[in-house]
């Protein structure tokens, strides 16, 4: 498999989870240039890493890191936070 062939290609943002078990979940998420994935929460800790692309993370506590290919950010629990995409970005969510 290969995480730039599980998404649709003309969706804006999609997010694939690619593994679950009783300790936790992956996710893979797909944004398409300049989209966002909208504010949201998380209720545990997560890293997120940036397979392909670059995004800006961003959250409510005025903190914002630019992710290109290769970076990881851990992600707070219970702190709003979003994504904006400067160019098609592929994503894995680890939880």
């Amino acid at each position: 498999m290969n995480i730039q062939t599980i998404h649709p290609k003309d969706k804006a943002v999609s997010a694939v989870s690619i593994f679950k078990s009783d300790a936790g979940n992956t996710t893979a998420i797909q944004l398409l240039k300049f989209e966002t994935l909208k504010e949201h929460i998380t209720k545990t800790p997560a890293l997120l890493v940036c397979v392909m692309g670059e995004i800006i993370f961003e959250n409510e506590k005025g903190d914002k890191s630019t992710l290109k290919t290769g970076d990881f950010i851990h992600i707070e629990k219970d702190i709003k936070h979003w994504l904006i995409a400067i160019m098609e970005s592929q994503l894995i969510l680890i939880k």
